[in-house]
């Protein structure tokens, strides 16, 4: 089929008018971002340079999918938290600012699951299902705000109950030395909640992965993992998730407080939450208290 030359000069005249027209109505858009990169990397911790906005416990990206807290900024350099594996993490890499604070998935989706403190499901049952997210860090309501303390958490011991109750809203410490059953008091305090309408967070900080083990599955046992999220670090994981454990599980347990429900959040144990904020304050040199642990970790666990 022959075309006139007018009528194809009009179809290629139409057609560049076109073309220029989405041109000129094309608008790059640049996004900035702030890059730095590794200084030294050691245990549980990065040195990063080139970042001077950063915020104080700002997440930060490495590598390979690595995330780290900014824990340390001082005028030069950044001292980072890393919260997963780092071995391939090398001076010079690259560290991208998130603009955002470390927080963790919440909502109905978690009960019955077994999860660490970043959301990742450790009970091969598949991605965890969440309605929002929640930082780790959040200011605590004011003392004149809260409500006081007036209906009793049964634990199902009648010494405990009888002689030292427990109210719903206070807080409980468990002392004692090395296997007089310290957890055992605890898992039994979920195990009797099923009839009280009271969902329940178990924490294990730091704990050795046969005991985690044998608590999931006496809670599963007994049935009570429909009403528990278990938070869980083990004894091999970065210190910097051990000391994130403690404040994912209590947002977890916030959530379902906003919600109006009653939630006992069991924390196993704050020794081992010490102990791994003590290495990772030494390694990035803060200045050290008694045995030295910061000055500031009686204030934490207050």
């Amino acid at each position: 089929m022959n075309m006139e030359p007018e009528s194809l000069k009009d179809v290629f005249n139409s057609t560049f008018n076109k073309i220029s027209q989405v041109r000129e109505s094309f608008t790059q858009t640049l996004t900035p971002r702030e890059i730095g990169t590794i200084m030294t990397v050691s245990t549980d911790i990065a040195r990063v340079s080139g970042l001077p906005s950063v915020g104080y416990e700002e997440l930060v990206k490495f590598p390979g999918e690595v995330f780290g807290i900014a824990f340390n900024v001082d005028e030069n350099e950044v001292g980072v938290v890393l919260l997963g594996e780092y071995s391939h993490l090398h001076a010079g890499d690259e560290v991208e600012r998130t603009g955002r604070v470390m927080d963790v998935a919440v909502g109905e989706g978690l009960l019955g699951r077994v999860i660490d403190p970043l959301g990742r499901p450790l009970d091969g049952k598949g991605p965890v299902i969440s309605s929002k997210r929640l930082p780790i860090e959040r200011p605590s309501a004011p003392i004149m705000g809260r409500a006081p303390v007036t209906v009793p958490l049964q634990t199902g011991i009648k010494v405990i109950d009888a002689l030292i109750p427990v109210g719903r809203g206070q807080r409980e410490l468990i002392m004692g030395d090395r296997q007089t059953g310290k957890t055992a008091i605890a898992i039994d305090t979920i195990l009797n909640q099923r009839d009280y309408n009271v969902l329940c967070v178990y924490c294990a900080i730091g704990q050795r992965a046969s005991a985690v083990a044998r608590a999931v599955a006496t809670l599963r046992e007994k049935g009570s993992m429909d009403y528990t999220v278990v938070v869980v670090t083990e004894g091999n994981d970065p210190s910097g998730l051990t000391y994130i454990a403690p404040y994912a599980a209590t947002s977890i347990a916030e959530y379902f407080m906003e919600s109006d429900r009653d939630v006992l959040i069991v924390y196993d144990d704050l020794t081992n939450h010490a102990r791994a904020y003590r290495e990772l304050s030494l390694l990035l040199r803060r200045p050290p208290g008694r045995e030295a642990y910061p000055g500031d970790i009686f204030y934490i666990h207050s």
